[in-house]
């Protein structure tokens, strides 16, 4: 086989079904080999930071390691955002990138890039194979590097003079991701410190979620009633109406549920790194005694020095969490912060604005087992703070890329082909990448993509009110017709400017085999749930 062929079938070996890419000459070997391979289909983007957020997507919805390929340097700078997204959000990803030949290297050749130095602050890890007898060790050491301790993106450079070389007697064998566990030790000391707590309090992250250890979480909590908190865009780690969430830790939290963690004495966080976002500027776990436990040693300790800091895999430590004995008395405390959180996170009645009413009707529409991405923006605090998710029904990214929604959830619908998926955009994000609404047509993938237009970047218009008020500059945009361009696009795109128009909307869009757009009309004027222009300007905030 030529490198080229060996390329795909370590691709085989690791099981990969989907790769994404925008087609490039430096690479035309690999486009060949999977030509002639039906095991795996290759999905053509309209853009490789589309591409990109599609793997990262199609690997959280899957499970599996998502895999991208671009041509060089123009290509692979496209990408980059979709390869931070993946860095930041912990996701596998492997990205094979096309590069000049290597007797061109060194010269400013063509589109050439020194893809290692420009992609080693983003990756996990980067290498430029230079010797073709090297593809099967390196690659398959990429694949390794993506998948084990805190899972991450792994960026391939592949000179396209190695790709036409013969390799003989290659083998691979699919990679295994080992599960450190904590010792009887570990566990001693989580149940001394559990044992002492007044009013303890869990923080679960994305570590859960990649571990299949969700079921084992909910086990945990509901023997020792102990209340369960969400770290930044990982809602779908615990059910939202179960009886011990107390909320979502994200931007725009409300102060009830911040206060939650303020009150605890104990905090026990399981596969999260304590993001910036999560600890609301690293501000919030002050006096509180810290149990962290991470797959990765250098998570731990990072943003707080933890009283105990375990490395182990999320599932194997709460499997033997389950066999601690703890004589519980905070229940009553427990009661109390689930109180707050359904308080402040229930709709009223009476809708106050449209974005409240999809809220409400794509909770009570959608299909239990949906899976909503959305962009960033502040059009998500609304699903953020109202919505009630279940497990394994979300995909968001906590590095707050805009224009994610729309390709990350062709990625989930491509690995959940019988589950509907729907994504929420602002029309700032949408714009981004909206063009991969086409490739969703042209494979067939019926997604919803709401697109909430408001003419304008809402959350910097937000910060600008909020800082400069009434010196608006460079956050407005056009009054474009989303549904129209779905239209032009071989899709279906739908306006609506009320709520009744909406619950049809939707429940259209649910019978479709097309993917659709609902083009949902917004008052500029409202910036959040709870802050409207007037309010800033008038020092109501």
């Amino acid at each position: 086989m030529n490198a080229a062929e060996v390329i795909v079938q370590c691709l085989k070996s690791e099981d990969i079904s989907h790769v994404f890419c925008v087609p490039g000459e430096s690479y035309l070997p690999i486009l060949d080999a999977l030509f002639s391979e039906q095991m795996i289909e290759l999905i053509s983007a309209r853009h490789e930071g589309g591409a990109a957020f599609m793997a990262e997507g199609y690997a959280k919805a899957s499970g599996k390691v998502g895999v991208v390929m671009a041509t060089r340097a123009v290509g692979a700078t496209n990408a980059a955002i979709g390869i931070h997204t993946a860095k930041q959000d912990s996701t596998p990803m492997v990205v094979l990138l096309g590069q000049v030949a290597r007797s061109f290297r060194g010269r400013e050749g063509f589109q050439e890039v020194d893809v290692e130095a420009f992609f080693r602050p983003l990756a996990k890890w980067a290498v430029e194979i230079d010797d073709a007898k090297r593809v099967p060790e390196l690659l398959t050491r990429a694949f390794r590097i993506a998948q084990t301790g805190r899972p991450g993106p792994v960026v391939v450079s592949l000179p396209e003079d190695i790709l036409h070389e013969q390799i003989h007697d290659v083998k691979f064998s699919k990679t295994f991701v080992p599960k450190p566990a904590p010792n009887e030790e570990d566990v001693g000391r989580i149940e001394q410190l559990l044992q002492s707590a007044k009013r303890p309090v869990v923080i679960a992250g994305g570590g859960v979620i990649r571990s299949k250890a969700t079921d084992v979480l909910r086990l945990f909590a509901e023997k020792w009633s102990l209340p369960v908190m969400a770290s930044f865009r990982r809602h779908d780690v615990f059910p939202n109406d179960h009886s011990l969430y107390v909320g979502h830790l994200g931007l725009g939290t409300h102060r009830a549920i911040i206060e939650t963690v303020e009150q605890a004495d104990v905090v026990l966080a399981i596969g999260t790194r304590l993001s910036e976002v999560t600890t609301q500027d690293y501000k919030l776990l002050s006096t509180q005694q810290l149990i962290h436990i991470d797959i990765d040693y250098d998570v731990i300790g990072v943003t707080y020095s933890p009283h105990i800091g375990i490395v182990s895999d999320a599932k194997e430590v709460l499997q033997r969490l389950l066999t601690i004995k703890l004589q519980p008395t905070w229940a009553a405390w427990t009661k109390e912060r689930r109180e707050a959180y359904e308080h402040v996170s229930s709709l009223p009645p009476v809708k106050r604005n449209i974005n409240e009413s999809v809220i409400d009707d794509i909770q009570h529409l959608l299909p239990s087992n949906s899976i909503i991405t959305n962009d960033a923006g502040n059009f998500a605090s609304w699903l953020h703070s109202f919505f009630q998710f279940q497990q394994h029904t979300y995909i968001g990214p906590t590095s707050g890329a805009m224009g994610y929604g729309l390709p990350a959830a062709i990625g989930a619908k491509l690995a959940n082909p019988h589950r509907s998926v729907i994504s929420l955009s602002g029309d700032g994000g949408f714009m981004m990448t909206m063009q991969e609404l086409e490739t969703a047509v042209r494979y067939n993938i019926p997604i919803i993509s709401i697109v909430f237009n408001n003419q304008m970047y809402g959350t910097i218009r937000m910060y600008q009110e909020l800082r400069y008020p009434n010196r608006v500059i460079g956050t407005d945009l056009s009054n474009i017709s989303f549904a129209n361009v779905a239209h032009s696009l071989g899709a279906d795109g739908i306006r609506v400017e009320s709520g009744e128009q909406f619950s049809h909307a939707l429940t259209k869009a649910l019978q479709s085999s097309k993917p659709t757009v609902i083009e949902v009309i917004t008052d500029r004027h409202v910036l959040s749930p709870f802050l409207t222009v007037e309010q800033v300007r008038g020092g109501k905030q």
